[in-house]
């Protein structure tokens, strides 16, 4: 077989396989979706409202707000801010920027909806704390309340300090009072990390809330507003 045979042998059969799609971005794979959960924060970091993302099409969307805690007073004008939500099926957060204006009913129009990026850290917004608390455990031989530290709080769950040896899996029922002027907030935790800090520092463990509803991820909401609204004017 002659060398221009070959090459034309060649040419044929790359011709005849079949053309492979480009790799699609994470971006595009990973698709923001009607019903997403999402927290909207200013761009230094103050948390506004969490919401109900609706309707994602062609960078344009709505936030159907779920607390009440964000005034709409003196917000007339469009806010440029951060979405973040939480890809469930993909575990991955979403983090997204946009502009928003005010609609009716606790509702707002998103224009100029981006994804900024995609991360693997924590879903939900965190508030630090250093207060008080108990973790009461339910049964068996190390059944009671142990006393602790809430170091840091979210809707979807905490990190607290104790001297009690936790076990990664270990359930107990958080009790803490984050403002004076609130009723005492109580959730079922499961240890799901352990963080040592080193010799003469309390172990740290990171928790989530099992068996929360709707109602429950409200309170928990409502009071991590106020206790950020406390510490803003406590700071000024």
């Amino acid at each position: 077989m002659g060398l221009f045979d070959l090459f034309h042998r060649l040419v044929q059969e790359k011709a005849e396989e079949p053309e492979l799609p480009a790799p699609r971005q994470e971006e595009d794979e990973l698709e923001i979706y009607s019903g997403m959960r999402v927290e909207v924060t200013t761009f230094d970091g103050q948390l506004l409202f969490v919401a109900k993302l609706i309707g994602p099409r062609e960078g344009r969307a709505q936030l159907h707000q779920y607390s009440e805690s964000f005034s709409h007073q003196g917000e007339e004008e469009p806010v440029r801010v951060r979405i973040r939500g939480y890809h469930d099926h993909a575990r991955k957060a979403v983090y997204m920027e946009g502009t928003i204006s005010m609609l009716p009913e606790r509702k707002w129009q998103v224009e100029e909806l981006v994804v900024a990026r995609i991360g693997n850290d924590r879903a939900f917004f965190r508030l630090d704390t250093n207060v008080d608390a108990t973790a009461t455990i339910m049964g068996g031989r190390n059944a009671g309340e142990k006393a602790c530290k809430l170091l840091n709080i979210s809707v979807g769950g905490a990190c607290i300090a104790s001297a009690y040896p936790f076990q990664e899996g270990d359930k107990f029922l958080l009790k803490v009072k984050l403002l004076e002027d609130r009723d005492t907030s109580v959730m079922y935790c499961q240890v799901l990390r352990i963080i040592n800090r080193g010799e003469n520092k309390p172990t740290e463990f990171g928790c989530r809330f099992l068996e929360l509803n709707e109602s429950d991820e409200a309170k928990i909401t409502q009071n991590i507003f106020a206790a950020q609204r406390q510490q803003r004017s406590g700071a000024r």
